[in-house]
């Protein structure tokens, strides 16, 4: 375990997910930290959407990109938000903070516990960070959702006005949420006259609150915006009613085994409406995964993947698993500021209960590892 005395030291490492533009700490939070006795190593990235001098200025150190492998001490904390470098097997020593996406039997599970076990290091998963009341102490939900709402509107947009069959391109982000919303202002004008119905499962939660929320800024009705929530889905799936939406939007947060919400002979019905599903929830390569109709995660240049249906109307997926990078200062910003007290609690870890929760489960999860 890193050291728990008074200067904890954070090494936020450079993103290789292509498109990630996100940063788990933001400079503004790395000068909190570093007020507050933390030293930080920040890695060398041309894609972060924060430049290395904004860190340098607020007192960071700045290395090369990827040297945590071999620079980082071995009580350092390794910090950042999407998988670690792909094909590389070596045992990892060091305790990470991240988004690891192993703790729910996703794909590869247990072939990264094993790195982990083999080099005695630990994973402090941030999507399992709760507060004494079970809540989540940050989360990139709502933004996920805002973002993800964006994209199936546009793709929609697309749809409408794309005689000529050309794919739908290529993703970038954008400088900030008026610019999005502008665009897809114009966007939905060319494609009018009559909004979309867009249909958001879990509307309740912070995911589902930025996708209603997106699309009403952009003049969407408030009675094109239908809401489902754990009241509406109760009885178990699939809903037909889904198939009467343009758009459908998924928020949920899978914890366990559901009735799916929408089957092959659902998207198979002649009378089907709905052409564009997001995913936000990305649960792809979960046993679990509500939306058993595609099978692989879509990526910023490549955003949608056709579904396989008999029906003479074609159906387009979204499942890119970070759409919050769509908006990537903004999305940063939030989640670094409600990260922050939790990082502050390193300096006392044995004390704190959010980080004794989060190396429990750590323990939990490689047990089931070493035993399948």
């Amino acid at each position: 375990m890193p050291s728990t005395a008074q200067s904890p030291h954070l090494w936020l490492r450079a993103e290789t997910k292509p498109m990630e533009h996100r940063a788990a700490l933001t400079p503004a939070t790395a000068k909190i930290l570093i007020d507050n006795g933390f030293k930080i190593t920040v890695e060398q990235s041309t894609q972060r959407i924060f430049d290395d001098d904004e860190y340098v200025k607020v007192g960071c150190s700045i290395v090369d990109t990827l040297s945590w492998k071999t620079d980082a001490p071995a009580d350092a904390y390794i910090v950042g938000l999407k998988e670690l470098p792909e094909n590389d097997d070596s045992p990892l020593i060091h305790t990470h903070i991240y988004f690891a996406h192993c703790f729910k039997n996703q794909g590869g599970w247990k072939e990264l516990l094993h790195r982990f076990d083999a080099g005695k290091g630990t994973i402090l998963d941030l999507e399992f960070l709760n507060d004494d009341k079970g809540r989540r102490v940050a989360a990139f939900g709502y933004m996920a959702g805002f973002a993800g709402s964006a994209v199936a509107i546009d793709v929609w947009c697309h749809q409408q006005t794309n005689k000529a069959g050309v794919a739908y391109g290529e993703l970038k982000p954008y400088p900030n949420e008026d610019a999005l919303i502008s665009f897809t202002k114009k966007r939905l004008a060319l494609a009018g006259p009559e909004y979309p119905k867009v249909m958001v499962m879990g509307a309740l939660g912070r995911c589902g609150t930025g996708a209603c929320d997106f699309a009403r800024k952009t003049g969407i009705p408030e009675e094109n915006i239908i809401k489902w929530d754990i009241n509406e889905t109760k009885t178990g799936g699939p809903f037909s009613e889904i198939m009467q939406a343009d758009i459908f939007v998924n928020c949920i947060y899978l914890n366990q085994k559901i009735p799916p919400f929408i089957s092959q002979a659902l998207i198979d019905t002649p009378s089907r409406k709905l052409s564009i599903i997001c995913d936000v929830s990305c649960d792809t390569t979960n046993p679990n995964n509500p939306i058993p109709v595609y099978t692989i995660n879509t990526t910023f240049d490549k955003p949608t993947v056709p579904v396989t249906t008999s029906s003479p109307k074609p159906l387009d997926v979204c499942s890119i698993d970070h759409l919050p990078t769509l908006l990537p200062r903004e999305s940063s910003d939030m989640f670094s500021h409600d990260l922050l007290p939790t990082i502050l609690a390193l300096k006392n870890r044995k004390n704190s209960p959010v980080w004794n929760a989060a190396e429990a489960l750590y323990q939990e999860k490689l047990a089931a590892a070493r035993a399948s």
